[in-house]
């Protein structure tokens, strides 16, 4: 049978994991220079952790592991026979594998709240699971890297988080824009149309807008059973002008009287006000009123980033959760915060070209191999190398120089050493730069030094 991968997951080659880490070690020192803390979780998690805190489609999407041992043997005879997933998954799934990290993070939280100094600031980098369609951009496993505070109410955690985003794209040489919103503008939107109640269907409804259009929300909205009545009050959301803080302004105006919607209008005037007076570049920063991400934990803030040259839909997200915890028994904790999509903003980078040639890990030297008494020469040579952080290595067979030669060339290796015979005899070693074509022979001390 022709192996194959399992829909949605990847193998990195030597060039991809390099271009990786160099994401990676991007984000993680950014991380770090704002007082970020590094934490892992576990894969999985007790089903019971996950489920409810993604909303009905992010339960759906939850990769559940089957229990070991007879799980068939335990189950209900007659939900068995009627194949009654809903039921059956409590008796034959304990744990499931972890859909973010935000909210095994909350679970953290709560479990060791009394150990923790507050406000508690961590960072996360591991990978994640979604039992989701896969396509261009999406995939079933894939990394997220997330920067979380939790402790504190201030709003200046937001803006030091629309600094982080920033600084992280900045040093990626990657032009972006962040779409900023707050859930209790669209909670006040929902008021203000009387369809509170149904805040959540208008929620999920609305974070599609860019994938179905206005059509297909409206659509959707109306399947849901939003009145054509309340949809008509809520068009003004589909034409937005282009200045962030006169659209606010606007708002105010709708929300007279609504308390939670003006709540939200003041907290992304500040946030907007200060991100502008901090140097963010005010095309950069979008106050979406459309934006809604459709997690139920959002109380606040709502940011997705979006890359400036090319078409592949968010590439980090995250917000404001002020309740997350209390699901797990501990309240007052509030909380925020972003993660960068690892996997996207790879293939954003790699169309644009614009990986620098150092991120590729690379053998710089590559010693030929002439038989026994020459290797152990080269190995003490390679060994000096290898004391100075210079990577090499020497061909493992003394094989004929051509197939050296291709081996070098198919691994990208930039110089091939010659320390034959002769060359141990007078001192020396011959240096061929794969790259340039060209050779020189140097005394071996000559060599150390030149490099």
């Amino acid at each position: 049978m022709k192996p194959s991968l399992a829909k949605g997951t990847r193998d990195f080659t030597a060039k991809e994991v390099s271009r990786r880490k160099y994401i990676i070690n991007v984000l993680q020192n950014n991380f770090e220079l704002f007082g970020f803390q590094p934490l892992e979780t576990p894969s999985f998690e007790n089903l019971s952790t996950l489920t409810g805190k993604y909303g009905e489609e992010g339960d759906r999407l939850i990769f559940k592991i089957l229990n070991s041992g007879d799980y068939a043997s335990k189950t209900n005879d007659e939900d068995w026979g009627t194949k009654n997933s809903q039921k059956l998954i409590s008796q034959i799934s304990e744990k499931a594998l972890r859909y973010d990290l935000t909210v095994p993070f909350a679970r953290f939280v709560a479990m060791n709240q009394g150990q923790l100094a507050f406000p508690y600031k961590r960072y996360q980098i591991q990978p994640v699971w979604r039992a989701d369609r896969p396509q261009k951009g999406r995939f079933r496993e894939f990394y997220q890297c997330d920067a979380d505070v939790v402790g504190s109410t201030s709003l200046w955690q937001e803006v030091e988080l629309l600094q982080l985003y920033f600084k992280s794209f900045n040093n990626l040489n990657l032009a972006v824009s962040v779409h900023i919103n707050n859930r209790k503008i669209l909670s006040g939107i929902a008021e203000y149309a009387g369809i509170a109640d149904q805040l959540i269907d208008f929620t999920v409804a609305l974070d599609k807008l860019d994938k179905i259009g206005k059509d297909g929300v409206t659509k959707e909205m109306l399947e849901k059973g939003i009145s054509e009545e309340a949809i008509s009050k809520l068009d003004f959301l589909f034409n937005q002008t282009n200045d962030a803080l006169e659209n606010l302004s606007n708002l105010k105006e709708k929300f007279t009287g609504n308390e939670t919607g003006l709540k939200g209008v003041e907290e992304l005037e500040f946030v907007i006000k200060n991100a502008l007076e901090l140097g963010i570049n005010s095309e950069d920063l979008v106050f979406d009123i459309t934006l809604a991400r459709g997690l139920d934990y959002y109380t606040g803030a709502i940011f997705e980033v979006k890359a400036k040259d090319v078409a592949m839909g968010s590439i980090g997200g995250g917000g404001r959760y002020d309740n997350l915890t209390e699901v797990f028994g501990v309240k007052d904790v509030p909380g925020i915060g972003i993660s960068f999509g690892l996997d996207r903003i790879y293939l954003v980078m790699e169309e644009l070209g614009i990986f620098p040639e150092d991120s590729d890990v690379k053998v710089k030297y590559l010693f030929a191999n002439y038989g026994e008494t020459e290797s152990i020469e080269a190995l003490k040579l390679i060994s000096k190398l290898r004391a100075k952080n210079i990577s090499a290595e020497l061909y493992p067979e003394a094989s004929k120089l051509k197939k050296q030669f291709t081996y070098a060339e198919k691994k990208g290796i930039e110089n091939l050493v010659f320390l034959g015979e002769q060359e141990i005899k007078d001192g020396n070693v011959t240096i061929k730069d794969l790259q340039a074509g060209e050779q020189q022979t140097l005394t071996i001390e000559a060599f150390l030094d030149l490099i």
